[in-house]
């Protein structure tokens, strides 16, 4: 069962901004991790000898097991506690980056990763789920702004933030205190969260939470299987994993399904309950997020790799070569996040627009422009193209978890970056196997950089369908944008049984 409701007439949580920063900072910590060890890898295999196979699984097992739990986790969350899941969630990510920093081989930093992924997987979903528990209205939209933002520049800062460690401490130190510096991180959140982060609603003594394990269980088999193989295709030397793995992940997900149905029809609290996806919005703004992620988290894999091996780059200059489009991220998230109750899915529809525009003018760039020029002729298409993610990420967060109650609100969240993490996985291995099997037939870095950037713009222009598909809809529903106060009743699609109160929906 689900926790019982906060009172209807309780205002807002003074501290609610403080924990958002809580919040905030612990969520970036995780998913910097994902692209900051990128410009490591060539260190990490000098100094302890790992193989094309440990680097690929230092990078992809992170967001393989960030993936599997968090759908799980999010509903663990909602269940039991989302200061409690966010608390355990730190932890088991600072004990695995001590492990990770600390490793003597690379089977114990392939292991340290694992578990560094399942406790982002654990924290990222009751982010989300304390948005929605604590902001409502316009205040909501500016909460949604800064964690979009918080994702876009996370996601194109941590080539930047690794090569900057690097420099600075030596090839062999460096990437140990990649890890080493969520430590202080760890402890000020653990800390903070305690404090600031509001406790757990009491439940009825009888009640206890329904969990839905087989469920869980079921969902990581079917996420882990659908992953495998998209990870593994990026490694070069085979396909270990047969691609049928993949056929065998998405019965699971129609298992799934099934047995989510049944559930319900039994009276029993779904871990996904699939009236989720009847909830207006919801559906499409989960499609746009996993196809745009697709996209434009493979320009980061194959710029930061084109520029170290292609121009000779060093792993400090490559990261400030991305800063542009980090700062154009964060300027577009803070601007959505504002302007979303106002202009609703025609702001990431023509966010997508104006990321598709810059991904073309670097697309010519790169192939026009030669030597030390290359990286001031990338600035102003990279920041353009920055600027539209940022109207796309946070704006898009709001709208597809507008309408969701708060009692669902983590498992919402959890369903939503399990979609990311999918999205990510496969467009790292099509965008960068085609890089690297152009680039080795040929011999052309440049070329195959091109190339491998445009099918990232086709993978874009797929995201760009789908939200105007949604903004039509919209538009025929009357619904636009959302509006500047929670909705007052249960959306579609929720149960009966779950009586949320007012504050919940």
């Amino acid at each position: 069962m689900d926790p019982a409701p906060a009172p209807q007439d309780a205002g807002p949580d003074p501290r609610r901004w403080r924990a958002l920063a809580v919040c905030l900072v612990a969520g970036f910590m995780t998913l910097l991790d994902v692209s900051i060890v990128n410009v490591a890898l060539p260190s990490i295999e000098a100094g302890i000898g790992a193989t094309a196979s440990d680097l690929q699984w230092i990078v992809s097992g992170y967001a393989l097991t960030f993936g599997l739990v968090l759908v799980g986790a999010g509903r663990t969350g909602d269940a039991i506690g989302r200061r409690t899941m966010f608390i355990v969630g730190v932890l088991v990510f600072g004990v695995s980056s001590l492990a990770a920093g600390l490793a003597p081989n690379s089977g114990v930093l392939v292991a340290a990763r694992l578990l560094q992924g399942i406790g982002g997987g654990l924290l990222n979903p009751q982010v989300s789920g304390l948005i929605q528990e604590l902001f409502s209205g316009r205040e909501r939209g500016r909460a949604f702004g800064l964690l979009g933002a918080t994702i876009g520049v996370s996601t194109a800062v941590g080539p930047l933030a690794g090569g900057l460690i690097i420099g600075l401490l030596g090839v062999e130190a460096g990437w140990r205190w990649i890890f080493f510096v969520n430590l202080p991180i760890v402890a000020g959140a653990v800390i903070l969260a305690l404090r600031w982060l509001p406790a757990p609603h009491r439940r009825h003594p009888e009640r206890r939470p329904d969990l839905d394990p087989v469920g869980v269980v079921i969902l990581g088999l079917g996420v882990g299987a659908l992953l495998l193989p998209l990870i593994e295709s990026g490694r070069g030397d085979g396909l270990p994993v047969p691609w049928w793995t993949g056929l065998i992940g998405a019965g699971l997900i129609a298992a799934f399904v099934a047995w989510e149905s049944s559930y319900v029809a039994r009276g029993r609290s779904p871990l996904v309950d699939v009236a989720l996806f009847r909830i207006p919005g919801y559906p499409s703004g989960a499609i746009v997020s996993a196809v745009y992620f697709a996209g434009f988290t493979g320009i980061f894999f194959v710029l930061t790799i084109y520029f170290q091996q292609g121009l000779g780059y060093s792993a400090l200059a490559a990261g400030l070569m991305v800063t542009p489009y980090a700062a154009g991220s964060a300027v577009g998230s803070a601007l959505g996040g504002r302007l979303v109750h106002r202009w609703g899915r025609l702001l990431v529809t023509g966010g997508i627009t104006l990321s598709l525009i810059g991904l073309v003018a670097v697309d010519v760039v790169l192939t026009t422009v030669d030597g030390p020029g290359l990286g001031w002729a990338l600035a102003v298409p990279l920041l353009v193209g920055g600027i539209g993610s940022g109207f796309v990420i946070s704006p898009n967060i709001t709208l597809t978890l507008h309408d969701v109650p708060v009692h669902r609100a983590g498992t919402a969240a959890g369903v939503l970056q399990t979609g990311q993490r999918l999205g990510t996985a496969a467009g790292i291995a099509l965008i960068g196997s085609i890089f690297f099997a152009l680039g080795t037939a040929s011999g052309d870095r440049t070329s195959a950089a091109a190339m491998a950037l445009r099918v990232a713009a086709a993978v874009m222009s797929l995201a760009l369908v789908a939200s105007a598909v949604d903004l039509r809809a919209r538009r025929r529903e009357g619904r636009l944008a959302p509006a500047a106060t929670a909705p007052a009743s249960p959306p579609s699609g929720i149960r009966p049984g779950d009586n949320p109160s007012a504050k919940d929906v």
